[in-house]
């Protein structure tokens, strides 16, 4: 990367993180810590930005869940079917409801059988190797390989061993904001930035074509 593309690229993640540079999990309301709700109420909100749904719905219907108390695999598998749904339809997640809440409650046992509902034994189980984290997020009910990307993506503000992670999505963003488009150079760009904040960034860039216009013109005007 040559110093004139750097400077630019450093312009364009200012304008980026400026623009929209917060997490999934704290629009959701997730303050995130290494502890077993919040990381538990990441993967909640992982499977729900997974489905073919606008983000700003899975995140209300995120919200939804935790007002009704449903904030930690036992809370989530003692709820009844009907209240998953009903907290999903306050969310104005309707379109996958039902089946979501089928695959929570059986999410939520499985957290409690495999990882006694704490998602720190997954981090300890492996050990630094993010393949690893990834297919033992897959085997929760719901949680495809989208899924798992995001809560890397997110969790990565408090499991640093997962290397800097922005998924297929997040690259996508940085083509269209004409940032580098390998992870490793990405990361030279975040340098000194709140990787997970910038990682979310991208994404949202890459979901709203207005947003990532929006900064690319901020980005100029900063010349």
């Amino acid at each position: 990367m040559t110093g004139t593309a750097s400077a630019s690229a450093r312009r364009i993640t200012d304008a980026l993180l400026e623009e929209c540079g917060r997490t999934y999990a704290a629009e959701a309301g997730i303050r995130l810590r290494d502890t077993p709700q919040p990381l538990y109420q990441l993967l909640v909100l992982s499977h729900l930005l997974s489905a073919r749904i606008r983000a700003p719905v899975a995140v209300a219907a995120a919200r939804a869940l935790f007002a009704h108390g449903m904030r930690t695999p036992c809370r989530m598998a003692e709820a009844t079917w009907q209240q998953r749904v009903d907290a999903l339809g306050e969310g104005g997640y309707r379109r996958y409801d039902e089946r979501t809440s089928t695959q929570l409650g059986e999410g939520a046992r499985l957290v409690l059988d495999v990882w006694k509902g704490d998602l720190r034994r997954l981090r300890a189980e492996a050990d630094g190797d993010t393949e690893v984290l990834r297919a033992g997020l897959r085997r929760v009910r719901g949680i495809g390989p989208a899924g798992a990307d995001i809560f890397v993506r997110e969790v990565q503000a408090v499991w640093p061993e997962t290397g800097f992670w922005v998924g297929a999505k997040g690259l996508q963003g940085a083509e269209r904001l004409g940032l580098p488009t390998s992870t490793g150079r990405l990361s030279d760009v975040a340098r000194d930035r709140d990787r997970a904040a910038f990682a979310a960034a991208l994404v949202r860039a890459a979901l709203d074509r207005e947003t990532a216009e929006t900064v690319r013109e901020s980005a100029l005007a900063r010349k």
